[in-house]
């Protein structure tokens, strides 16, 4: 895989102000040659390095390193400095460089110094307070309704979970990973391959193998449930049997106990009706039947106040054939 002075790539970036190109000795020396001590964190897609420049200012950032063995890797670094080096918005990770040498695929990116929001929700030893949850649920809808409606195009991320949802040192919430991401015309009928995590794809893109903003949406709609819960999409029971987060937020909805989802760990300390919103938008974002799911911008103004919320039936419809 020869990518030294690559021109082919450099055409499909977006030139201009902010992102630029790095040499590659430039972030081997920030990350003291790519040391296993200096690892953030390892996906699907590659690992993540803490990286530290020395020029004038010490300044510390993340420096994606993009899988070797992926087949694609080249595509979905293609894809996620294409499109994230177009996007501004403060609850998006902002992209500061990139770099394709000596066979590697780099990508630079502002540090976020809490890390992923999948690491706080599930720490053994601390607990996620009420207030950081609420706000990191409107930062991530507020980085959604941007990526659907408010860029010239609209950006299907395709992969949103809580290891993608980076928290800057105040909790604010900034959606990361764009490798799989897709541009489309507003208004589009034009669908996409889908991607993923299972757990987090919608159900019809497994019959239809496509993705739309309706899984998005419904994607969206289950890490809503996530952050209130404090469960994962799928959980193990002693019986064996898998429980499924949806369902089970519905059946308590169902029955008018909805507030008995919330985590456990917070101890009661929460507020019941930003937490009632929460989940049921989530319910109404994450529910079976694309065609009843809401719009970003409707779910954010839900979450926002600015509408009533939604009178979903009592029990979870099944899903549109």
């Amino acid at each position: 895989m020869e990518t030294v002075c690559d021109e082919s790539i450099d055409k499909e970036f977006e030139k201009g102000r902010g992102p630029k190109k790095f040499q590659y000795d430039e972030l081997a020396t920030a990350t003291d040659d790519f040391a296993e001590s200096k690892k953030l964190g390892e996906g699907g897609s590659g690992s993540v390095y803490r990286g530290t420049f020395l020029v004038g200012v010490e300044t510390q950032v993340a420096i994606k390193r993009v899988s070797k063995a992926s087949k694609h890797a080249k595509k979905e670094y293609v894809s996620e400095v294409k499109i994230i080096s177009q996007l501004r918005h403060r609850n998006l990770v902002e992209l500061l460089g990139w770099c394709h040498d000596r066979d590697e695929f780099l990508i630079v990116y502002e540090l976020m110094h809490n890390g992923s929001l999948d690491t706080h929700l599930y720490h053994k030893d601390t607990v996620l307070p009420w207030s950081l949850r609420h706000q990191i649920a409107l930062g991530l809808g507020s980085a959604l309704l941007y990526l659907h409606t408010d860029f010239k195009k609209c950006v299907l991320h395709r992969d949103i979970k809580p290891s993608n949802v980076m928290l800057d040192s105040s909790f604010n919430a900034k959606l990361g990973d764009f490798g799989v991401s897709r541009l489309i015309d507003h208004n589009s009928a034009a669908q996409t391959l889908p991607a993923g995590t299972m757990g987090y794809i919608a159900p019809e893109c497994l019959q239809t193998g496509q993705a739309t903003t309706e899984s998005d949406i419904y994607s969206f709609g289950v890490v809503l449930l996530e952050i209130a819960c404090g469960r994962r999409p799928w959980v193990a029971q002693d019986d064996e049997n898998i429980a499924i987060l949806v369902k089970w937020v519905w059946h308590l909805y169902g029955n008018n106990s909805i507030l008995d989802a919330i985590d456990s760990r917070l101890n009661g300390e929460f507020k019941a009706q930003e937490a009632k919103r929460l989940l049921i938008v989530g319910l109404w974002c994450a529910q079976p039947d694309y065609t009843l799911r809401p719009s970003i911008r409707q779910a954010v103004s839900v979450l926002q106040y600015e509408y009533p919320l939604p009178d979903l039936p009592s029990k979870m419809p099944v899903m549109r054939n």
